[in-house]
């Protein structure tokens, strides 16, 4: 079922973020618990992640009030990210079909700034990012195998 989540990059403190939202609505984390750079598959032409940034969280869910879902990642300056006030928060929508991610994907990102390319990813899913046109961040993210 399509839904909709908030996604949170922090400079290397999420999991202290998250142990504190923990902390304060309850329950535990969702998906595989904590996520770290060091468990993903290397990238082509990226160069080897440091020890510290290896134990970084790459992605972590947790439930709150009404079936939302408050999500964050580790955004590491020694891979490109620079966090700032405003840049730290994306809606992330997560679409029942392929198609809809498509359609829209190429709707928020029209007159904006594609971040990542809407493409099958390592954890299973297809995936894009992007900055719209009037500065707000998307991540769209479908688990669907078929465009129906």
């Amino acid at each position: 079922m399509s839904h909709v989540s908030t996604y949170l990059n922090f400079k290397n403190q999420t999991e202290e973020a998250f142990l504190f939202y923990k902390s304060v609505f309850g329950g535990e984390f969702g998906g595989m618990g904590i996520s770290r750079f060091k468990d993903a598959p290397p990238a082509d032409g990226m160069p080897p992640l440091s020890p510290a940034d290896g134990n970084l969280v790459m992605h972590i869910e947790l439930p709150i009030l009404g079936g939302h879902l408050l999500m964050g990642t580790d955004a590491p300056e020694s891979m490109g990210f620079k966090v700032n006030m405003g840049n730290n928060v994306h809606i992330s929508l997560q679409p029942d079909t392929r198609t809809e991610t498509k359609k829209l994907f190429d709707a928020l990102s029209k007159g904006g700034k594609i971040t990542m390319e809407l493409q099958d990813t390592f954890w299973g899913a297809y995936y894009g990012s992007c900055t719209d046109k009037f500065g707000v961040q998307w991540m769209v993210n479908c688990t669907a195998k078929s465009n129906l």
